[in-house]
């Protein structure tokens, strides 16, 4: 059973990755649960952060409306200490911040409030130096963004190291990630000069459709290598596993989607190994 215990305790940071994608429907919160799930799989260690008010990525990883009394809004807007605010899944090595209704009005509460966009960098920043929890060093810290450009996107990517982007294989896929890339200039150069893009996830791929194939085509032409080869196939269980309160690597671990995750997460490690080596 999923409990509120503190666990983080930091003698180095964590690799801090903002998943977001202005459009909706994307398959952004199943990649964030996902991919936490399977890295948490292959040994590491990840905190969720989920900054969307649906509180969708709370709901996927098991944790009920009645468990989020303390939230990534009492963290952003009472300044809470974000150690209080984790909770543990049902996943070892899994942890999350959830959210809940109260993060909707966060933008309006934060309006006046002197570096507005630097809450939740601030709030890792002092969890990092923290001696109050206990347990194991966190290795990444994963941020499911809300669907648009706001306060708490913003905050998302003042506090992340790079950017994961899900891309959904439809037409205007192209045209959404132009914006998303131009934002993300926009904030490393007014609020986060240390930012990039740590790759482009293609998701909601279906083999039997020719749009698919010409979509990721093109991603992989104006992309490059910042495409993943991994791609996300459309799958019946991976739909289904949310209303289980369970991640599809939990739900079915054979099907083709959670193990697309899994491969997912080797080629993420991958890449966070040789920038570290660079």
């Amino acid at each position: 059973m999923p409990n509120s215990k503190p666990f983080f305790n930091k003698q180095a940071s964590p690799r801090i990755i903002a998943v977001t994608n202005q459009k909706g429907g994307v398959g952004k919160t199943t990649t964030a649960i996902n991919l936490g799930t399977a890295l948490s799989a292959v040994g590491e260690n990840v905190l969720m952060i989920d900054l969307d008010p649906q509180g969708n990525a709370s709901t996927g990883l098991g944790i009920p409306p009645s468990q989020r009394s303390k939230s990534i809004y009492q963290v952003l807007v009472d300044q809470l200490p974000l150690a209080e605010a984790i909770i543990k899944t049902a996943v070892p090595r899994l942890s999350v911040v959830p959210a809940n209704a109260d993060l909707s009005g966060a933008e309006i509460e934060l309006y006046n409030i002197k570096r507005r966009s630097f809450r939740l960098r601030d709030s890792l920043q002092e969890l990092n130096g923290s001696t109050q929890g206990h347990g194991p060093q966190v290795d990444y810290v994963l941020i499911d963004c809300p669907p648009s450009l706001n306060i708490l996107t913003l905050n998302a990517l003042t506090a992340a190291h790079a950017v994961l982007v899900p891309l959904q294989c439809e037409f205007f896929a192209l045209e959404g990630l132009s914006k998303l890339l131009k934002t993300v200039e926009l904030v490393r150069g007014s609020l986060n000069p240390r930012l990039e893009i740590q790759g482009i996830v293609l998701t909601m791929f279906d083999r039997r459709n020719k749009l698919s194939d010409q979509v990721a085509a093109d991603v992989r032409q104006h992309m490059g290598d910042k495409v993943y080869a991994t791609v996300i196939p459309r799958n019946v269980r991976i739909s289904e596993a949310p209303s289980y309160g369970k991640p599809a690597l939990l739900y079915d671990y054979r099907c083709a989607g959670s193990q697309a995750y899994i491969r997912l997460a080797g080629e993420l490690i991958r890449r966070e190994r040789a920038l570290r080596a660079a």
